[in-house]
């Protein structure tokens, strides 16, 4: 399926724990799976979430080329919620990244997120790749989208001592005494990019 291999392009990108500040929560009561308009607003999300990602991505690298990895974690501090709710305004859309084991709590999922998560991980045990799903909440499109780790991830996710140098975690440790985003290992879900859509009337 097309999308589903450039989803495994995009989200295969390091996020290194740059969670974005999670702005409002779905009512789980409310939503409804759609099937006629999935194709659409898949598509449209996806497009969203990559344009997001790239302006988040490229200012990642220069910080962590210029500071390492614990340079990464102040800008993911500072500047990735600032970037992403500009792009958002931008695109005229939700954008918010979330996850069952957030680095920062603003950014833990929903049950409804949560629940995706765990489908996701379930496709990915199984040797599928997760597919995006879109639903109907309150009226808007909202499109999930799984965040896999890879090897460069794990720089700020993987396993203390190993992966994760003592340095860049005493880093995580002063930013985010809270933190619960580390013990992964490549290929696992992380979380969820979730963008939030005006629904469109059909012609």
């Amino acid at each position: 399926m097309k999308t589903s291999l450039l989803l495994t392009a995009i989200f295969a990108v390091v996020l290194l724990g740059c969670d974005t500040q999670n702005t409002e929560e779905a009512n789980d009561e409310n939503e409804v799976v759609t099937t006629d308009t999935t194709i659409h607003y898949e598509e449209k999300g996806l497009g969203f979430a990559n344009s997001t990602q790239a302006v988040l991505g490229k200012n990642l690298t220069q910080a962590i080329n210029e500071k390492g990895a614990p340079g990464a974690m102040v800008f993911c501090n500072e500047q990735a919620f600032p970037l992403t709710d500009s792009m958002a305004r931008e695109l005229k859309a939700s954008i918010k990244r979330v996850s069952d084991k957030p680095r920062n709590k603003n950014n833990l999922a929903n049950a409804n997120e949560a629940a995706h998560i765990q489908t996701f991980k379930e496709a990915l045990a199984k040797g599928d790749q997760p597919k995006p799903v879109i639903t109907e909440i309150n009226g808007n499109m909202v499109g999930h989208y799984a965040i896999i780790t890879n090897k460069m991830c794990l720089q700020c996710h993987g396993n203390v001592n190993s992966e994760i140098l003592p340095e860049t975690y005493k880093k995580i440790n002063s930013l985010y005494p809270a933190d619960m985003a580390t013990g992964y290992s490549e290929n696992q879900v992380r979380g969820l990019w979730v963008i939030e859509m005006e629904k469109q009337n059909k012609l």
